[in-house]
């Protein structure tokens, strides 16, 4: 293995604890800034919308950029931002910090998989990929309660310095391993929104969208929508988040399997119906520990088995536009996750918290929906004709 791909996946193990610790220590920066728990979790919202709405033109605008530069660059952004939500006094300033924090994670995220790439040959580039990503899902299985557990015991603004302090060991290993990186010939930001024209790409990531907002709606504010479970004890959330974090894990490595077998469509329709189902009924099965634990062992299999079958069908309809869809799917995520902190800020003013999942439930719903329109627009004789779906026999099951 490639000692450089590890550095890479050290720096998306920094960002995506940071895209999923906020939420174990959201009563605690509540309490300690004096604001309500829904404007605390704007956090989580500014950081996934600066994200989001900002790699695909940080990645046009420094397409010249020699790459070790950008990802030192943006390592630096991310570690300052979080540095300065540690020590913020008020939310304000807690809320712009995390608008700096998504603009490092948008400069190094996206260079980091299209570097990881580049330093293998091309029958490696899909387990260097991998081995990159998975920096990212292992945040969700150990950064995330690792953060929370060190938010119980000390306070919040020790887990915020424990994200600064992995982004600073990510940076000196780019500084120490990355020496050179060749810089990709530059692409427009216009080239790289130029797929959202086609119908069917539009509406896959609009399922996307609908399914991790309604996802990550309950997950930003999972302290007080488990409180009954966990008795307000972070280190027992931490545990939840643990627990959460590892199922989510094997669900994206279980999903790649299926969808191989079964084919994307039957995944993904199974994966949406059946976590829409889980975020029905979590307001009865919240309320104690014994329910949690399925509750969220589901959750996780099934949230994030939908990642890999949604690639699927994006890379089905345009393979050779592969990477420019899997950053479009990339950034739907993360604005799907700034929507569920607005909606679910929003949510928990008028509704009592625990019934959160009813309303995740919807959006969810809503998503299978356009999943199945998608699959319409996908399977249509005329595209079909025109030899632009690969694998056809694959996605239309």
């Amino acid at each position: 293995m490639d000692k450089r791909l590890i550095v890479l996946a050290s720096g998306m193990f920094a960002i995506g604890t940071d895209s999923f610790v906020v939420a174990g220590v959201l009563s605690q920066v509540s309490a300690s800034l004096g604001v309500s728990v829904a404007l605390a979790g704007q956090m989580v919202t500014l950081y996934a919308m600066s994200y989001a709405l900002l790699s695909p033109v940080i990645a046009a605008a420094a397409a010249h950029w020699p790459r070790k530069r950008l990802l030192l660059a943006g390592l630096a952004v991310f570690v300052l931002g979080n540095v300065l939500t540690a020590v913020a006094p008020s939310i304000g300033l807690v809320l712009a910090s995390r608008l700096i924090a998504g603009l490092g994670a948008a400069m190094f995220s996206p260079t980091a998989t299209a570097t990881g790439a580049s330093l293998v040959p091309p029958e490696q580039r899909g387990r260097a990929l991998a081995i990159v990503v998975a920096g990212l899902s292992s945040a969700t299985a150990l950064g995330a309660p690792l953060g929370t557990f060190i938010g119980g015991w000390l306070d919040w603004r020790a887990t915020m310095w424990f994200v600064a302090a992995v982004g600073t060991l990510a940076a000196m290993g780019v500084a120490w391993r990355l020496r050179d990186i060749p810089t990709p010939p530059p692409v427009t930001l216009a080239r790289r929104l130029a797929p959202l024209g086609d119908a069917r790409v539009l509406l896959t990531l609009l399922t996307t969208l609908l399914a991790y907002s309604g996802l990550f709606l309950v997950y930003t504010y999972i302290g007080s929508s488990f409180d009954r479970a966990t008795g307000g004890d972070a280190r027992v959330l931490a545990g939840l988040l643990l627990l959460w974090g590892v199922a989510a894990t094997v669900g994206n490595l279980a999903a790649g399997r299926m969808t191989d077998r079964f084919g994307s469509r039957r995944i993904i329709n199974a994966a949406i119906a059946i976590v829409a189902l889980d975020f029905a009924l979590l307001p009865w099965t919240s309320a104690s520990l014994v329910t949690a634990v399925p509750a969220l062992v589901i959750w996780g299999l099934c949230g994030w088995g939908l990642l890999v079958p949604q690639q699927h069908r994006l890379i089905s309809i345009t393979p050779a536009a592969a990477p420019l869809l899997l950053g479009l799917n990339s950034a739907a995520i993360y604005v799907g996750v700034s929507m569920s902190g607005l909606l679910g800020g929003a949510a928990i003013t008028w509704i009592d918290p625990h019934a959160l999942g009813l309303v995740g439930a919807v959006s969810i719903a809503v998503a299978l929906l356009v999943a199945e329109w998608a699959q319409a627009r996908i399977a249509r004789p005329e595209d079909l004709a025109a030899g632009t779906v690969a694998a056809p026999q694959n996605t239309a099951r």
